[in-house]
């Protein structure tokens, strides 16, 4: 609910933080028009009936002779708006969007980590072949631990551009009742300053034109002087009034931005992270069915070799014993090569015996002729004797 303002000749020592503490939180806040929120002729349509009822009075309160009351005139406004930007400076102090950015670029390069482009052609069959499974959950697994940190990071960075929102909420604001203080000063210090010169300094001005009095011209030019200085006060409010009015779209501006940055966030949050998490499930499963698919591959390819080679072993087989089974004991080859050996040892046998029976002829026949030899030799040595 907005704040009653009241006017005074006597400034209250309330600061812009308590002020800011009392305004309401953006949830609460009602979209209020800004038309009133114009620079030009100041005038009092955008003041109600009430506001402009305690104008007339406060303008019949203000005493132009009173210095002290002209000295300080305005200045709780002044110094609200004054203690008001130095209040947000502190609140906002160092807070730098370029951490969400941070925070952003590196949520992406997290992403990008589990997308690693594989090699085409015959380098990629063997880059399929080397990763596994474990390969692929390490590389996700690392991913999601700094996905993790960077979205409790994004979150924080989301709540802090909620409460600055909120507090750019409250700022404008206070700005559009600083405003109009503002204004129903100036225009209650018009009022009393139309109502002097037109009253008194017309009086006083008459005075010391019909007067030989040194110090009747004197009360006059006094009187205009502090109708001059009150002026040059009412346009010192303007100036401030006109800062105000200023500060409306610069405090829009920091609010939209921040606004932008937070849907940034939060698609971030509420798709992009989800979103990914999905994905990754699914990659998880896709290469899952591909191992098993790669698996189921080799085994039907083990069995079907392993058929066929047990085929052809058993058909070798078959075949051999086959033949065996269907071969006599003894070959006839073999009873030919025996019957061959069997002719020739018995007619090698006889060869033998014949060539055995003329070599017993001939040591025979040799034994008489020795026999002969030795008689004759015997005979031969007792003649020698005699």
């Amino acid at each position: 609910m907005e704040e009653k303002i009241q006017l005074t000749l006597n400034p209250e020592q309330k600061t812009a933080e308590k002020l800011l503490d009392s305004v309401p939180t953006m949830q609460s806040v009602v979209n209020k028009s800004e038309s009133n929120y114009s620079a030009g002729t100041i005038d009092e349509s955008m003041l109600s009936e009430e506001e402009k009822a305690m104008v007339e009075q406060f303008a019949n309160e203000i005493d132009i002779e009173n210095v002290d009351q002209i000295v300080n005139y305005g200045i709780k406004a002044q110094t609200n708006i004054s203690e008001f930007s130095t209040t947000i400076l502190k609140k906002v102090k160092t807070y730098d969007l370029g951490e969400v950015g941070d925070s952003l670029k590196e949520l992406t390069v997290a992403l990008d980590a589990t997308t690693e482009p594989e090699k085409k052609g015959i380098l990629g069959i063997f880059q399929k072949a080397k990763r596994g499974v474990g390969s692929i959950r390490a590389n996700y697994a690392k991913a999601e631990s700094n996905v993790d940190r960077i979205e409790k990071d994004l979150i924080k960075h989301r709540d802090v551009l909620g409460q600055d929102i909120s507090m750019y909420q409250q700022m404008y604001e206070l700005n559009v009742q600083y405003y109009k203080e503002l204004t129903m000063y100036i225009i209650a210090g018009k009022k009393a300053l139309d109502h002097a010169k037109e009253t008194k300094l017309t009086q006083l001005k008459s005075i010391a034109e019909n007067s030989d009095k040194q110090e009747d011209v004197q009360a006059y030019r006094d009187y205009e002087d502090l109708c001059h200085r009150f002026e040059k006060k009412l346009s010192d409010l303007e100036i401030t009034r006109v800062i105000s009015i200023q500060s409306a779209p610069q405090v829009r501006m920091l609010q939209n931005n921040d606004r932008e940055m937070m849907d940034k966030l939060q698609s971030s949050l509420a798709n992009t992270i989800p979103l990914w998490r999905n994905q990754l499930v699914l990659s998880l499963g896709i290469e899952h069915t591909s191992r098993a698919l790669v698996a189921q591959g080799a085994l039907a390819d083990k069995t079907n070799e392993l058929l066929k080679k047990n085929s052809e072993t058993l058909k070798m087989a078959t075949v051999e014993t086959a033949k065996q089974s269907e071969r006599p004991i003894v070959d006839i080859d073999t009873l030919k090569q025996c019957n061959r050996d069997l002719i020739a040892s018995i007619n090698e046998v006889v060869k033998i015996h014949e060539q055995g029976a003329v070599q017993r002829v001939k040591a025979q026949e040799e034994l008489v002729k020795i026999e002969e030899d030795l008689k004759q030799a015997m005979l031969e040595a007792g003649k020698k004797r005699r």
